[in-house]
């Protein structure tokens, strides 16, 4: 048999025969990195031990202690383990696929009962069983006739159909764990107890229909978690129960934020707290975008279709927008007109107003624009994804080599917003064409240069996201992380050669003629119903003083004290700050504990002895301890505390 030469990670080479597997590989290295080994990475590839390799290669043998291959095996193996444990409980229980998802894997069942949580259990404890027994994984190659018939005579309809989907005639690989078997692309480790028991958790089950058609059976889901120690999966663990304290749709119900309802589904009915929230965001955006040069417009909700059609939303993005039909006064039929999911083609229609001079450009048009998209009820999650939400919209209408200017000044505005409103750490993604797009090739090549260009210039510790871009144009996504480590999408920045040419924007150059503008479009919060979510969540409900709905509550410890009450009220509400009274024949403790929960930041407390010295007992949301102070003195002070970040900067 022929030799073939494989080439090692430090650029040594080496003959092996043809046909060599990489446990043949890593034995003849060396005994103990033959007993490490679980996988290898052939020309880049994860690859099986058990695949033989047929032509030259680099290879590079992982173990353990590579994490990411580590990771995907164990995560795999799991998904098969947990299936034969649910057939070995419950042998009538079709299954269907399992694939590897982030921080774990999910399988899908064909069941006619529940599975409840006494099952995920029992589940558990058999695949721990499983682990333990050590059995042989093995893989074989078989021809589509032959997987066919062996899944039918198994009563696997679900496995017949996978294989039916298949394009080609390429063989079907086939995955032993034990006496189990299931159809499967691979790779896999090499025995079911290199899976470490302790690591691993089922975490819920979930309705999915087979293949995500509704017209298909619905199945069950179980969501595992799996880490590559115990100690890792404790770490996760923790982390799920701190997000879960944070999750801003309990806190809302707490704090008395805000609430959904099906009449409306996906849109936010604020109350009063929380539009306070709102409000105070919205008045600081306003502030920062005047100082950064934008002048803010207004357009309408409702558009005619033929301005969709026009920007290419109507082919590119209809199935997200809300339709409405009007029997216009005198007209032969119906005009059919849409909610605005984006604020982008109505902000042309500003521009085109008037004819621009490149002396206009920079021209930087900003709105708090109302949009509507329509989401599946089921991604509908919170103030996180909604249907109705206010962008923190803009469009920026300048020359080609302006674009690198305005990129670093909005990366500057943008980490101003950021750390103002709490967060210290972004990351970047530039995010390439989609399949799915407007423009020609040029016109992409042109914009995606640019947009690096621009990037390169303001740091290089950014990521290639291809085929993210927007159907008219590429962007840069701007990743915030949170408290407890999440990141979230809220930034964007978008360079545009598609829309203005489509629209037919213009603008009159230097040389009298008329030339097409660039159209950067531009959000740092995204949506604010999204931003307050995550803002609730950072920080567990205890907004900074210049946030919180309620600010300061004046506590009576004895009705003698009520009048005292009144007046430190109004005279916080003087300087400015949002605060109420307490004054209820109920105890100071229960007072403070109350409060607390709703996330007031300073509770003010007023006996018989604060009244004859005017003064406060101060408490500070989280603190135990109190101190006392002047009335007058504290509210000074409070007032300046309560300052939002831009008018403390400038004051």
């Amino acid at each position: 048999m022929a030799d073939i030469s494989l080439t090692f990670p430090d650029g040594a080479s080496r003959s092996f025969p043809k046909g060599v597997t990489p446990a043949e590989v890593a034995g003849a290295i060396s005994t103990s990195l033959g007993k490490k080994a679980i996988s290898a990475m052939v020309n880049g590839r994860h690859w099986d031990l058990q695949w033989p390799i047929e032509a030259d290669a680099s290879i590079a043998i992982n173990t353990m202690k590579d994490e990411a291959p580590a990771l995907e095996l164990i995560r795999h193996d799991l998904a098969h383990i947990m299936a034969r444990a649910v057939q070995e409980i419950w042998p009538d229980v079709k299954v269907t696929i399992g694939p590897v998802i982030e921080r774990g894997w999910y399988y899908d069942f064909d069941r006619a009962e529940p599975f409840t949580p006494e099952d995920l259990g029992a589940i558990e404890a058999r695949m721990k069983e499983i682990i333990n027994r050590r059995d042989p994984v093995t893989t074989e190659l078989w021809d589509r006739a032959r997987a066919v018939k062996f899944y039918e005579a198994n009563n696997e309809p679900y496995k017949v159909e996978l294989i039916e989907a298949i394009p080609g005639d390429e063989p079907i690989r086939m995955y032993w764990h034990g006496h189990w078997q299931d159809l499967c692309r691979g790779p896999h480790l090499q025995n079911t107890g290199q899976v470490p028991a302790d690591a691993f958790r089922l975490m819920k089950v979930a309705g999915a229909y087979w293949r995500g058609d509704s017209n298909r059976p619905q199945l069950q889901r179980i969501y595992g978690v799996a880490f590559q120690n115990r100690q890792h999966l404790k770490d996760y663990l923790t982390f799920l129960e701190e997000a879960e304290k944070r999750d801003h749709r309990r806190l809302g119900k707490e704090m008395e934020l805000f609430h959904f309802q099906e009449e409306a589904p996906g849109m936010v009915f604020w109350h009063p707290n929380g539009w306070t929230i709102y409000r105070e965001m919205e008045e600081y955006m306003r502030r920062k975008l005047a100082r950064a040069g934008y002048r803010e417009i207004r357009t309408p909700q409702v558009v005619d279709r033929k301005l969709w059609e026009a920007s290419g939303h109507w082919d590119k993005y209809r199935e997200n927008m809300f339709i409405t039909e009007i029997d216009e006064e005198h007209a032969n039929e119906k005009r059919v007109n849409a909610l605005k999911p984006m604020n982008c083609p109505c902000h042309v229609q500003v521009f085109n107003q008037g004819l621009k001079s490149y002396r206009d450009l920079p021209l930087r048009l900003a709105e708090f624009g109302s949009c509507h998209r329509y989401e599946a009820h089921g991604a509908l999650h919170g103030l996180m994804r909604v249907r109705g939400f206010t962008q923190d919209d803009a469009h920026i209408f300048c020359t080609e080599d302006q674009i690198e200017q305005e990129c670093a000044a909005f990366i500057e505005l943008l980490s101003e917003i950021y750390r103002d409103t709490g967060f210290t750490k972004f990351d970047i993604k530039l995010s390439t064409r989609p399949d799915v797009r407007v423009g020609s090739d040029e016109i992409w090549d042109k914009a995606e240069a640019a947009l690096e260009k621009a990037i390169l210039n303001v740091r290089n510790d950014f990521e290639i996201d291809p085929g993210e871009g927007a159907f008219y144009g590429p962007k840069l996504d701007f990743k915030l992380t949170d408290a407890i480590g999440r990141e979230w999408q809220c930034g964007t920045f978008q360079a545009d050669f598609n829309l203005p040419e489509r629209l037919d924007a213009s603008y009159i150059g230097r040389d009298s003629e008329r030339h097409r503008p660039v159209m950067l479009h531009r959000a740092i919060l995204g949506s604010f119903e999204r931003f307050i979510g995550i803002l609730i969540e950072n920080y567990a409900g205890r907004m900074p003083m210049w946030l919180a709905p309620r600010q300061v509550v004046v506590a009576s410890i004895v009705s003698d004290a009520d009048a005292f009450v009144l007046e430190a009220v109004e005279t916080l509400k003087a300087a400015g700050l949002r605060a109420e009274a307490d004054i209820r024949n109920e105890k100071i403790n229960y007072k403070v504990r109350e409060h607390s929960l709703g996330k007031v930041p300073v509770i003010l407390a007023i006996g018989q002895r604060e009244v004859e010295e005017r003064t406060v007992s101060i408490r500070r949301l989280g603190e135990k301890h109190t101190t006392t102070a002047p009335l007058d003195d504290f509210v000074a002070a409070l007032a300046v505390e309560a300052l939002p970040p831009d008018l403390a900067q400038n004051g």
